[in-house]
C-alpha cells in the first residue's frame, strides 16, 4: 500500500506543473494582447489627430485627402519655394550684368524683327562734317534708311555718349541733330572722352545687342566710307559661323612711351615682345551675335585697352572663335573687291 502511495505521489508531479505553464502561457497572451490593442488604439487616436490638423490647416473640413494626395501637396510647396528662390538668384545676376537684361517676348508680338546686321558709326561732338559727308555718300536718310532695315535688314546709326558737363551745347546740339535725322545711338552712361573709345565701342555692342536681334553687330569710324550692298554680301558669306570675328586681321608694335601716339599704358602685359595680339583693323570690323551676347553679359570683367580695336580683340583670346581675315574689309585703299575706304 505505501509503494503504491508512493507511486502515486510521484505521477502526480508532472500533472501540477503542467497546468501551472498553461496558466502562465495564458496570462503572457493576455498581456500580450493588451499591448497591441493599446497601441492600435494609440496608433488610431494618432491618425484621427493628423486628419483633423491637417484639414484644419488645409481649409477643406471633413474632405477626404489621400497620403499621395498630401505628399503632393508637399512636393508642390517644396517646388514653389525653389522657384522664388532662383527668381531671387536670376535678378541678383541680371543687376551684376551675367545674363541679358532682354526678356523674350511670348505674347505674339515681336517687336525685334530678326536682322542680318546692326552697324554702329563711333562718332564725336565735333564731328558733324563727318556725319553729314556719310549721309550724303553712303547712309541713307529718313524713310530710305526704315527701308534699308526692313527690305535689307540692315541697321545703321550713329553712336555718340554724353558731355562731361550733362546737358551742356554739346548735348543739345546731338538732340537737335537726331530730332532731325532719328539715326543716332545716345549712349547715355557714358562720358564722352577720347581715352574712353575702347569702353564706347564695348557699350555700343551691348546696347545693340539688347535692342536689335541680328546675325551680325558690326563696328565703323566715322571717316570711313563703305558700300552697304558689299557689307551685307560679305556678311551673309558668313553666317554658317556662330562665333565669328570678321575683319583686316592685323598685329603690330606695342607703344611704351607716354605722348605717343598709339601709347599703350598696359604695354607690359603683351610680353618683351612688344607685339600686340592679333586683332581686327579697328576701321570696321564685326561679330556674330553670341560674341556680342558674350560681351553683354560679361560687360562687368572685359579688359579695356587703349584701342577699341586691340581691346575686341582681347575679348575673344581665350574663346572657341573663329577670326576671319577678310581682305574686303581692309580699308586703307579702295582695292578690287574692297567693300571700304578710309579718308
Amino acid at each position: 500500500m505505501a509503494g503504491r502511495g508512493s507511486t502515486n505521489r510521484v505521477y502526480s508531479g508532472p500533472s501540477f506543473g503542467s497546468r501551472v505553464s498553461f496558466l502562465m502561457l495564458s496570462m503572457f497572451a493576455a498581456m500580450a494582447s493588451l499591448y497591441v490593442a493599446g497601441r492600435l488604439w494609440q496608433d488610431a487616436e494618432s491618425r484621427v489627430y493628423l486628419i483633423t490638423e491637417l484639414d484644419r490647416r488645409t481649409g477643406q473640413g471633413h474632405s477626404s485627402i489621400s497620403v499621395d494626395d498630401t505628399l503632393k501637396l508637399i512636393a508642390c510647396r517644396e517646388q514653389q519655394k525653389r522657384l522664388g528662390a532662383l527668381h531671387m538668384e536670376l535678378e541678383k545676376a541680371k543687376q551684376e550684368g551675367f545674363v541679358s537684361n532682354r526678356v523674350p517676348d511670348n505674347s505674339g508680338n515681336h517687336s525685334k524683327k530678326k536682322l542680318l546686321a546692326v552697324l554702329g558709326i563711333i562718332t564725336k561732338f565735333d564731328r558733324r562734317k563727318n556725319r553729314e559727308a556719310i549721309r550724303r555718300a553712303w547712309m541713307p536718310t529718313g524713310s530710305a534708311l526704315k527701308k534699308l532695315e526692313e527690305e535689307n535688314g540692315i541697321v545703321v546709326r550713329f553712336v555718340i555718349g554724353r558731355s562731361e558737363n550733362r546737358g551742356d551745347h554739346s548735348d543739345r546740339d546731338i538732340e537737335d541733330e537726331n530730332r532731325h535725322t532719328n539715326d543716332f545711338i545716345i549712349l547715355n552712361d557714358h562720358v564722352e572722352s577720347p581715352e574712353e573709345q575702347a569702353k564706347k565701342t564695348k557699350l555700343f555692342f551691348i546696347q545693340a545687342v539688347e535692342n536689335w536681334e541680328a546675325e551680325f553687330y558690326a563696328k565703323v569710324n566715322d571717316d570711313v566710307f563703305i558700300n552697304l550692298d558689299a557689307v551685307g554680301a560679305v556678311l551673309a558669306s558668313h553666317m554658317d559661323k556662330p562665333h565669328a570675328y570678321i575683319g583686316c586681321m592685323k598685329s603690330g608694335e606695342v607703344f611704351s612711351k607716354p605722348g605717343h601716339k598709339w601709347y599703350e599704358p598696359d604695354w607690359w602685359k603683351f610680353g618683351d615682345g612688344k607685339s600686340y595680339i592679333r586683332h581686327a583693323s579697328g576701321e570696321i570690323f564685326a561679330i556674330s551675335k553670341a560674341l556680342a551676347q558674350f560681351i553683354s553679359i560679361n560687360r562687368s570683367i572685359l579688359r579695356i585697352y587703349a584701342h577699341d580695336d586691340v581691346s575686341a580683340g582681347s575679348w575673344f583670346i581665350g574663346l572657341n572663335v573663329k577670326h576671319v581675315d577678310e581682305a574686303k574689309f581692309c580699308c586703307s585703299s579702295w582695292s578690287s573687291g574692297s567693300v571700304c575706304g578710309a579718308v
